[in-house]
């Protein structure tokens, strides 16, 4: 019976997903619909880990739907990651390890799984939540600049600014 490693390589628009060692391979998108997909594949195969990268935020919302579902995962560390890709000779096509190797170092390194307190997640589940209602406003206001008169603009520049520093401040709570 041989254990599963999946790796995940987060974007900001997608998730490649690599299932380790079936050489099974797809992408979603990093967004609600994409990680329940995700989420529903991933199951099936009863993975011992789940390996993604700590990116800063984009990689928490997957990480919830990971910790909610009971799925086992570890956030790695990229640096350990990249030395992994160094001492096995493979020099990333991009900046961004693939999932491929993420999966590789799961299942050599055998990381520990990382730990979230159910009241954190809830907490965690709240900020994003509440990270992905301002996102939407957000984009709602961005489109109204693009049809508003010029003298109307800065009404909603300053509203822009505001949804950025406190679209920062949720992200850096959830990363805490």
């Amino acid at each position: 019976n041989q254990s599963i490693n999946i790796g995940v390589d987060t974007g900001k628009f997608q998730l490649d997903i690599y299932i380790r060692p079936l050489d099974i391979y797809f992408s979603v998108s990093n967004d609600e619909k994409g990680i329940k997909e995700a989420i529903n594949k991933i199951k099936k195969h009863q993975p011992e880990r789940i390996i993604i990268e700590a990116t800063g935020r984009l990689e928490m919302p997957f990480i919830m739907a990971c910790a909610k579902a009971g799925l086992p995962f570890v956030i790695a560390n990229p640096v350990h990651v990249k030395r992994f890709a160094g001492a096995i000779g493979q020099r990333a096509k991009t900046d961004k390890l693939d999932a491929k190797l993420i999966a590789y170092y799961g299942e050599a390194i055998k990381p520990s799984l990382s730990q979230l307190k159910p009241e954190t997640i809830q907490l965690m589940s709240d900020l994003v939540a509440r990270r992905n209602q301002l996102l939407v406003m957000q984009t709602m206001e961005k489109n109204r600049l693009q049809i508003l008169p010029k003298e109307l603009a800065m009404t909603i520049k300053l509203i822009l600014t505001a949804f950025k520093n406190k679209i920062n401040k949720i992200e850096n709570k959830i990363v805490k």
